[in-house]
């Protein structure tokens, strides 16, 4: 493996499933639909950010850290999982969450809580500074805190997506199958930096389409592309990536990050109700409704076979009931 050199925290539940989607896929009469079971990795109810912390726990470890400190959105998922794989590895956990505090813990925000993390309010101040400044104040009462990078997306993390590219290789060879294209949320470019590399490495030919959740396509194709460069180079890989390499859809932005609208409503009810399986609304919602819409739109071929790779974030639809709608 690529990334067997590297120290690893296994926290994971690995590998996740590799399913077909067969009553989805004779509903929209299109391409074959897989999907990747990366929110079933455990850490609070799972998603992507589980197979990055593997090495960044492990990261944390060997500076002899006993705090991680990392930053998001009130219902950050990353947070989450930073927040449980803390507490399952046994440091100390302090969260930098943006705005104020809501008057009701929900869904993501109300299991950082049980997870027994530390939360600070931004207000409007950016997330980096004040991770910073806790991080600062923890050494200076003779804590040794590590940051965990937004997203977990620095060279150290993305190499649990070169690792999960190996995996789902691996499951290819095993179940006698090929993707033409791997589809998923795609935002802090760390997911998708690590599938890069993977494929490159590896020699998969398909395409790897991120579908950005936030970003516009000219600010994460260079930011992909930079991390992706990083992160071959940390793993001794000689390999380089240009912005125009990166496969970004950025057409489903629509009112912005973590607003709702039909889009994400109807690809939450549509997998719901054809195969069983949840989504979140910030990020599986709107990539899978893009999935959704460029299958109608005929983007991709009817003997294509397409997998979605689901990253998790299920808790957060416990705090959007009113929105998603029941």
């Amino acid at each position: 493996m690529i990334t067997n050199g590297l120290a690893r925290t296994r926290i994971a539940h690995l590998p996740t499933p590799l399913e077909p989607l067969p009553r989805l896929s004779a509903r929209l009469d299109g391409p074959e639909l897989w999907i990747k079971r990366d929110d079933q990795t455990g850490l609070a109810t799972g998603g992507n950010k589980a197979r990055k912390l593997e090495f960044l726990a492990a990261d944390a470890l060997a500076q002899g850290a006993d705090t991680l400190i990392t930053g998001g959105a009130a219902q950050s998922n990353h947070a989450r999982q930073t927040a449980a794989a803390a507490a399952r590895v046994g440091f100390a956990c302090r969260l930098v969450l943006r705005g104020a505090g809501p008057p009701a813990a929900q869904g993501n925000l109300l299991l950082d809580r049980l997870l027994g993390t530390e939360i600070v309010w931004a207000g409007e101040r950016p997330l980096a500074d004040v991770m910073a400044a806790e991080a600062e104040a923890l050494r200076s009462a003779g804590r040794r805190p590590y940051v965990v990078p937004y997203g977990g997306s620095n060279p150290v993390g993305a190499s649990g997506y070169v690792a999960a590219m190996e995996e789902l290789l691996a499951q290819c060879a095993e179940q006698q199958v090929h993707f033409d294209h791997v589809v998923f949320a795609s935002s802090s470019g760390g997911t998708q930096a690590g599938l890069v590399v993977g494929a490159r490495a590896l020699g998969y030919p398909g395409r790897v389409l991120g579908i950005s959740v936030d970003p516009p396509a000219d600010r994460l194709r260079p930011l992909v592309s930079e991390l992706a460069t990083a992160t071959a180079a940390h793993l001794a890989l000689e390999l380089t990536f240009n912005p125009e390499e990166v496969a970004v859809d950025d057409g489903y932005l629509g009112g912005g990050y973590g607003v709702v609208s039909d889009l994400e409503r109807d690809a939450i009810r549509t997998l719901a109700q054809a195969e069983g399986i949840l989504l979140d609304p910030v990020y599986t919602g709107r990539a899978f409704g893009g999935l959704l819409d460029l299958i109608r739109r005929g983007a991709f071929r009817a003997d294509e076979q397409v997998l979605f790779w689901h990253t998790g974030g299920t808790a957060a639809l416990f705090a959007y009931g009113e929105v998603v709608g029941g």
